[in-house]
């Protein structure tokens, strides 16, 4: 891989209930537990940074691969959602996401194309294929 930007951030504290900035000060975030985890619910969390960095990345993938389509992206939209659980066997924590799009100025079958294309184009969808699951919903598209 030819390396294009790396962003940097440093988690400090007690991991989950500490606190998280970037490099160039430009993120700087309280981290707590969610109060479903037992904790403070006061911050956000790794899995909110995860879903808003995976649903912008994957955000900006649609869009790129539909700009070379010729496709009408009004209103396109992205909103992920990280879910963390116990793996099977109790033996750790794992993730699964789910993105759910919004193309509705495209016909259905323009937006699965445009999905699957996004889908391979995305950093976040190369970086997690094969080791979560990531199911993709296309919510709203034109009838």
């Amino acid at each position: 891989m030819k390396t294009l930007y790396t962003a940097e951030a440093l988690a400090s504290g007690e991991g989950r209930d500490g606190a998280a900035r970037s490099n160039d000060g430009r993120l700087a975030v309280d981290l707590a537990s969610p109060l479903e985890l037992g904790g403070s619910g006061q911050g956000t969390n790794p899995e909110q940074l995860f879903a808003a960095g995976y649903a912008a990345c994957f955000h900006s993938a649609l869009r790129l691969v539909g700009r070379k389509a010729g496709a009408d992206l009004t209103d396109s939209a992205v909103a992920a959602k990280i879910h963390l659980g116990q793996l099977d066997g109790g033996a750790g924590f794992g993730l699964a996401a789910e993105l759910e799009i919004a193309l509705p100025a495209l016909d259905l079958a323009t937006a699965e194309d445009l999905v699957a294309k996004a889908h391979q184009v995305c950093p976040y969808s190369n970086a997690t294929r094969g080791n979560i699951n990531v199911d993709l919903k296309i919510l709203e598209y034109a009838a």
